[in-house]
């Protein structure tokens, strides 16, 4: 997918005051996540530990708000070793998943630790997902404008997680790109709350996405 985009002046569409009560909801919401969920927490580490063949949480450096690098948190669901020198893009059906890594990424339970990258500011519940460096140097090669996703906290969950699936090609990543981009124009507080109420409609119907 050939794009020959050119540089836009693109626009915030929410205001201070929505980011501070956006912010407000990140803690509050997180927080009372982190207490409610704990057996659920409890629960994924007993499988994990059960299954015994390396670390519960996966840690993986993410460029976030501002360009600043941070580690997002996961439940592994990976065998240790899957990935070498050079990154490689999850996929539906990854033949690296685990048995519990395929169960816990088909419901969504592996994304259950970003309770606390949200707690902490790194992220929030709605956003554009979190990329790695190495990715977006290579998406900034056919669409400059990624910068302007430096203006949110990347989040859980958004229109394109919701909408363009698996990540994993350059012409996805593109969509995902300006599904972002648009949302950073059209964002307002309203917005988010349709994101987050879809998405757990979807989780709860067992949508794949």
């Amino acid at each position: 997918m050939e794009q020959h985009i050119i540089e836009l002046e693109i626009r915030d569409g929410m205001g201070l005051l929505s980011r501070i009560v956006k912010r407000l909801f990140d803690l509050f919401c997180s927080l009372l996540g982190i207490i409610v969920l704990s057996p659920v927490f409890l629960a994924v580490y007993i499988m994990l530990r059960r299954q015994g063949d390396g670390p519960v949480i996966f840690r993986q450096e993410r460029i976030g708000y501002k360009g600043n690098p941070f580690y997002i948190l996961k439940f592994r669901t990976m065998r240790v070793g899957s990935e070498n020198d050079t990154p490689v893009l999850a996929q539906k059906g990854d033949s690296r998943l685990t048995p519990v890594g395929k169960f816990l990424r088909e419901h969504h339970l592996d994304e259950l630790p970003q309770l606390w990258n949200v707690f902490k500011g790194d992220m929030s519940f709605v956003g554009p997902r979190p990329e790695r460096k190495y990715f977006i140097d290579k998406i900034k090669e056919h669409n400059p404008n990624y910068d302007y996703i430096y203006l949110m906290r990347p989040g859980l969950t958004s229109m394109a997680t919701l909408y363009n699936g698996y990540t994993d090609t350059m012409d996805k990543m593109l969509v995902r790109l300006q599904m972002d981009l648009d949302y950073l124009q059209n964002r307002s507080l309203w917005l988010d709350l349709k994101i987050i109420v879809t998405t757990v409609l979807f989780i709860v119907n067992g949508k794949k996405f």
